[in-house]
């Protein structure tokens, strides 16, 4: 069973991998820590634990490529949109993947989140709320979903993606599983 102290260390964790690949010395070693899914304790994600070896390495080399183009983009959309597109056919890289290193080059660019991205965990939980595609506004969530940042929805998201779907009172899920915003109820 989760509890409030899950998402906390959950949040806490993705801020010092953004923290981590943020303040690598150039763009090009940051570039290089997100797309080979480096932690700040310099093992890989546990998301990306299962992807080979040379899937990341070709990866990382495709994205070297557009490191100026990554730089100078506007927002995380451009980034996002640069790396889906470069090395979103690569076999062993899914969704999730290509999110996380898109959240990790925004970080190194200053490039913060301010659409809520979707990957296989956040997907399904986010039909609760009839909400579908790749992204949306966290507007499209209760009021409650409005003092997390986009990524500590899709945290929330995923984490909480069992109880969503089985339909939790909102209530009940806040005290029980610690979420800590209002989640709608699920209609019948």
């Amino acid at each position: 069973m989760k509890s409030s102290a899950t998402i906390s260390a959950n949040t806490a964790t993705t801020r010092a991998e953004m923290r981590f690949v943020g303040i690598q010395r150039s763009p090009s070693e940051g570039i290089w820590k997100a797309a080979l899914c480096e932690q700040p304790s310099r093992k890989r994600h546990p998301h990306q634990r299962r992807i080979p070896n040379t899937a990341l390495e070709r990866a990382e080399a495709c994205l070297h490529r557009i490191g100026r183009q990554l730089a100078k983009a506007g927002d995380f959309a451009t980034p996002y949109g640069l790396v889906v597109g470069k090395i979103g056919s690569f076999k062993g890289i899914g969704a999730l993947t290509l999110y996380d290193i898109a959240h990790g080059i925004g970080a190194r660019f200053g490039k913060a989140l301010w659409l809520v991205y979707l990957h296989a965990g956040t997907m399904t939980s986010s039909r609760v709320f009839n909400i579908s595609g790749d992204s949306f506004d966290q507007r499209g969530l209760p009021k409650a979903f409005s003092r997390l940042a986009p990524y500590e929805i899709e945290d929330c998201l995923c984490i909480y993606k069992d109880e969503l779907l089985d339909g939790e009172d909102s209530r009940t899920a806040c005290h029980k599983f610690g979420c800590a915003v209002a989640l709608r109820q699920r209609s019948a």
